[in-house]
């Protein structure tokens, strides 16, 4: 009896104390894009006229916990496995062996601040707003149809004769082509060169320069958005909502509780994000009525639906609007799409 309850013992204690491989992702909270954080307003306006807006635009979030984050132990993941709100995943599927705790907060840092700029971007786009955006080459993606013509810092001008004037431009002008080589025209350390680059197909039939695009805009006024220790992209859709929201006139939500997520680009695409059934969770037990989905997460929204939630799919900043004013005018949700 001795030796066994030692070994219970020990047991409990390695349950206890020993790291476990893996990832936990559970709902966390939520913020009002068009309310308040710590007595600020999450969304600021400076140098043009806003309306105050009512109701809730909610972003959520994912608790992630293990990895660079801290290690969870054997017991934490067994209870993770047994909760249906929460959800297990290998480390090394998340996090690149060898990654830090830093350099995890820091790619999260970078992807909010470029998050927050393509929302403004859409949402200026969506009230027909003019500035001015600047496309430049942040790397080259593995087997790279511009290796050799293209490289990092290179700004783009033109293609095929059109000013790049956003992102729109560049794939509008590659699937016009077919496949025929693009004639770029670029500024590197200060001069104009001209190249062309054979593109390459992808597996979804587009064709791709193979690079990888960072943005720089020139706004017609600031926007300042106010939130700490949230980040990654996937506020995008939401952050654009609610500068739409303060910039007109009205009342968007007409006083509902909205919910959603998703990333955005700066024509106002929205694309699909990670943790969405943790973020159903999460906007229902902050009070949502309805929660904007992005098209490509469809397949994880189905059976993840928490008991009074109304989910509608998104694929544009365009879709997002219509459903918010559609919704938010009291009318039936069966008109607009669906997971």
């Amino acid at each position: 009896m001795a030796v066994s309850g030692g070994l219970a013992v020990v047991l409990s204690a390695a349950a206890v104390l020993l790291p476990s491989p893996y990832v936990i992702e559970s709902p966390g909270p939520t913020f009002n894009t068009i309310g308040e954080v710590n007595g600020q307003p999450l969304i600021r306006v400076e140098g043009r006229e806003t309306f105050p807006p009512e109701g809730e635009l909610d972003l959520t979030t994912v608790f992630v916990s293990g990895g660079p984050n801290g290690q969870v132990n054997v017991l934490d993941t067994f209870r993770a496995w047994a909760n249906p709100n929460e959800n297990v995943l290998p480390e090394q599927l998340v996090y690149p062996e060898g990654t830090t705790s830093s350099q995890v907060e820091e790619q999260n840092a970078v992807a909010m601040t470029s998050s927050q700029e393509s929302a403004i971007a859409a949402a200026l786009s969506h009230e027909n707003i003019d500035f001015t955006e600047e496309l430049s080459v942040a790397g080259l993606a593995e087997d790279s149809a511009s290796e050799g013509a293209l490289q990092k810092g290179d700004v783009l001008r033109s293609i095929d004769g059109k000013p790049i004037e956003n992102i729109q431009t560049l794939r509008a002008t590659l699937g016009d082509a077919d496949g025929a080589p693009a004639d770029l025209s670029i500024v590197r350390d200060g001069a104009e060169l001209d190249v062309s680059v054979l593109p390459k197909e992808s597996d979804e039939g587009d064709f791709q320069l193979g690079i990888l695009l960072a943005s720089t805009f020139d706004f017609p006024f600031e926007v300042t958005i106010q939130l700490d220790n949230v980040g990654g992209p996937s506020a995008g859709t939401m952050f654009a909502l609610g500068i739409i929201d303060s910039l007109t006139e009205g009342d968007l939500t007409g006083g509902r509780h909205f919910a959603g997520t998703g990333t955005i680009d700066s024509v106002g695409a929205i694309g699909p994000i990670g943790g969405i059934a943790q973020k159903l969770v999460g906007a229902r037990s902050g009070g949502a009525e309805f929660f904007l989905a992005p098209a490509e997460n469809c397949d994880e929204v189905v059976d993840n639906i928490p008991d009074g939630l109304t989910v509608v799919k998104v694929e544009t900043i365009d879709d997002a609007v219509e459903a918010v004013e559609t919704l938010g005018s009291g009318a039936d949700p069966a008109g607009l799409p669906a997971c």
